[in-house]
Order: structure tokens, then sequence, then C-alpha cells
């Protein structure tokens, strides 16, 4: 549960009716009406219906649906540019709602930054007047702005690029160029409506990485509006999925929103979804018992293999350093021999991941490795396994594909196709394909 000091942006109960008198719709939303029901009625469209999640601190909130499920229209309501009907919206506890126009211009220009779908470029300006442009309205001393702004574009990768003109950009150029006057007065808040959508499909995914790696470095809160189901698995810590009513149908992270969808429409919305992209090894990662030297030998081992029935089992040190592993038949022969130390029965020829690693990153691992694989931290301390079995059942194959249960043979097949695949697009992006 998030705390007070966690939330950056908290929405409560929040209404957007366009029309000529919004007022007269909230009855018949009360006695459930649809929404082609309400517009028949009074003329009014209910974008949004009584959505209500909050965005943590230094997270990227991804807001998705369908075409005419409410969510420009959400993302616009937290920054005031289209007013809500009803709701609250509070960024850092201050209501958004009831700020006058100054105090309104104030958090637009240095709390919250927006990205649209189309760049929205200054044609007969180069690269740094616009990306310079929005400090320029502010009344920015020119010598500053062109610190922010030179600062910016290299942040985004356009350094060289500072005197082009958006003609002279790719598409992706020119994204990221909205990307830096965005970022220029160095906002909490980033906004992004649609940002990829008109790239095509090899740079959008391209700038896909690109703002997750930007991320790892600015750490801001962005809310990122998307149709596209992958996108928003791939970019979201958590994701809110709006159905075609405006309402909110679900919140979670990726993992819990393909593992546990709310609803019917979720689930169906989220079917057609590769798992194995998605679902992490933390997941699947079990506990199991380890030995620590040098506090304990080959005798040690081999009575806790035995005891769990187990043929290998790794090896940490005492602050659960990841050394290596040992085997059964090893630890027997050290230990018959009275040697008290393992070190000589480690083995490092083994297979190891971090908790937030997708597990179709380890597809190929899983065909070959001997032993389960070693789940780590960043700073290499053990944490569990993941078993070759585990990860070989996560494998999902089209129920139209086959008839009967998939058996662990026809698992194989699937998996050593989908590694299959893998090496193909990687091949095809090395060449330029």
């Amino acid at each position: 549960m998030n705390t007070e000091q966690d939330v950056r942006i908290r929405v409560e109960n929040l209404y957007k009716i366009f029309g000529p008198n919004p007022e007269k719709a909230f009855p018949l939303i009360d006695r459930g009406l649809s929404r082609s029901e309400i517009l028949e009625k009074t003329g009014n469209v209910v974008a949004v219906r009584g959505v209500s999640f909050d965005i943590k601190k230094k997270e990227t909130f991804v807001i998705m649906g369908l075409s005419g499920s409410g969510k420009s229209t959400v993302i616009r309501c937290l920054n005031r540019l289209i007013p809500a009907t009803r709701g609250s919206i509070y960024v850092d506890d201050k209501d958004i709602m009831k700020m006058n126009k100054e105090e309104l211009r104030e958090v637009r220009r240095y709390t919250m930054s927006m990205v649209f779908q189309h760049f929205g470029l200054l044609p007969h300006r180069t690269v740094v007047d616009n990306v310079e442009y929005g400090l320029e309205l502010g009344g920015m001393e020119k010598k500053e702005r062109l610190e922010k702004a030179l600062a910016a574009i290299e942040l985004v990768g356009l350094k060289g690029y500072e005197q082009s003109f958006p003609h002279e950009l790719s598409g992706g150029m020119q994204q990221r160029v909205g990307l830096a006057r965005a970022l220029a007065n160095d906002p909490e808040v980033l906004l992004m409506d649609e940002a990829f959508s008109a790239l095509d499909p090899l740079i959008r995914a391209q700038m896909q990485d690109e703002l997750l790696e930007l991320q790892a470095k600015m750490h801001k809160t962005i809310v990122f509006i998307t149709h596209d189901l992958d996108e928003a698995l791939k970019l979201g810590d958590r994701i809110l999925i709006l159905g075609p009513d405006g309402t909110a149908r679900q919140v979670g992270t990726p993992e819990e929103i393909l593992s546990d969808p709310a609803d019917d429409y979720v689930a169906r919305f989220v079917e057609k979804v590769d798992r194995t992209k998605v679902i992490t090894v933390g997941s699947l990662m079990r506990k199991a018992p380890v030995i620590t030297i040098p506090r304990e030998g080959p005798g040690a081992a081999s009575r806790a293999m035995e005891n769990n029935k187990i043929s290998s089992i790794y090896v940490v040190d005492s602050d659960r350093y990841l050394k290596g592993l040992v085997r059964i038949d090893d630890t027997v022969k050290l230990y018959r021999k009275k040697e008290r130390a393992l070190e000589p029965a480690l083995i490092k020829d083994f297979y190891s991941a971090y908790e937030d690693t997708p597990i179709a990153d380890l597809l190929a691992a899983a065909l070959t490795a001997k032993y389960p694989i070693a789940v780590i931290d960043k700073d290499y301390r053990y944490k569990g396994i993941v078993d070759r079995a585990t990860i070989i059942n996560e494998v999902q194959v089209d129920a139209e594909e086959l008839e009967s249960p998939m058996h662990f043979t026809q698992m194989e097949e699937c998996l050593l196709s989908k590694v299959q695949e893998a090496a193909a697009r990687e091949e095809a992006e090395a060449s330029g394909e």
C-alpha cells in the first residue's frame, strides 16, 4: 500500500462529461445507464466515469485502453488542459481543480511537461531553438535556457544535431526533440500522450528502449498513454486499463494483470500476450537450501543434498555472495578423503539471472542448463533458484494449435521455436533489415 510520501499524483472519483449540460448525466450514471444511452437521452458524452488511482514518485504509470476509452482525456485532466467535471486531482497534495490561473501556470511550467503524439515542432527553428522555446516563453534568460536546452539535447542522444531543422531529422529524432523540450526545465512529472504511436514499428521499439534507459538516469514520474498492450507491458511499472465505457477496470503491475485479470474484459485484452516476455524470474523463483563456506564443508553439503533429495547445491559465503555449486558425487569423494574445504569441488559453469529478468531471456538456457538457474541480485548475492521445468511450463501455446494438453516434448518444441524466432529477429536487426 502506498504511503502519502510515496504518492506524486492522486486521482479520486474522476468524471469528465462533454456536452451542453454535464450535470444532467449524473442521475443516469447513478441508475447505471450506458454511455450510448446517456448520449441519446441528454446529448452528453461520458468520457471518463468515476476513475480513481494514484501514481508513485519515480514510477512509469501507463494508462491504456482502446480508442474512445478516455485515456487521453484522463492525462489532459491531470494538468487541466481539459477541466474535469467532477473529482479531485492532487499533485504533491495540491488540488489541481482548485488552482487559480497563476498557480496552474506554475505547475505546467515547472512541475509537469507534456510530450504529444504529433511532435509540434516549429519548422523554422533549429533543434536547440525548439528545445529552448518553452523556456523562452517562460522568460528565462538566453544563457541559462541555452545551457538547459543543450543538456536536454545531449540527454536524449541528439548532440551534434543542435543546428539541424526538423525536416532534416527522422521521425524518431523529431520525437527526441519533443522529449528534450519537455525535459529542458527538469520537470518532476512527464506526461506522454501516445508519444510513439506515429512512429514506424522499428523506430518505436528503439524509442521505448531509449525511454527505459532515460528513466533509469532521470527517475521521473512518467504518465504514459498508449493503446498498445505490448508497449504498456514493456514500459509500465504499473498499468491502468480503462474499459470502453471510460471506467477503470484494473490497476496493477504487468505481471499482476497477466496473472490475475480483474474481469472478463481484461482477460480478453491480455489473452494473446506472450507471457514469457512479462513474467519475471522473481515470480517463479523458489527458495532452496545453500551451503555456506567456510563454515560448512563436504560432509554438511552431502547431508543437505541427501536430506533434500537433490544432486547439486549452490554455495555462498557468509555475506550470501554466490561462489558456485557442488554436486553430491564430488562432495562424497572429498568427504571420504577427509577434505574439509569445498573449494576444490566448486563448479562455476552454471546459468544465473536477476529477479527482474523476463523468462523469455532464459528460454535458450532452459534447453541446455544442467542445473537449476541461480537467481541473484545486482550485487551477485544469492536469492534462490528457478527450475528448467518451471520455465518450460510457462511457455504458452495457442489453444487452437493444440487440441490436447501440451506434453513436455511439445513444450520443448515450442520453446526451441521461440528461441529460433528470437535469434532470427536479432540477426535481422543486426543486418539492418
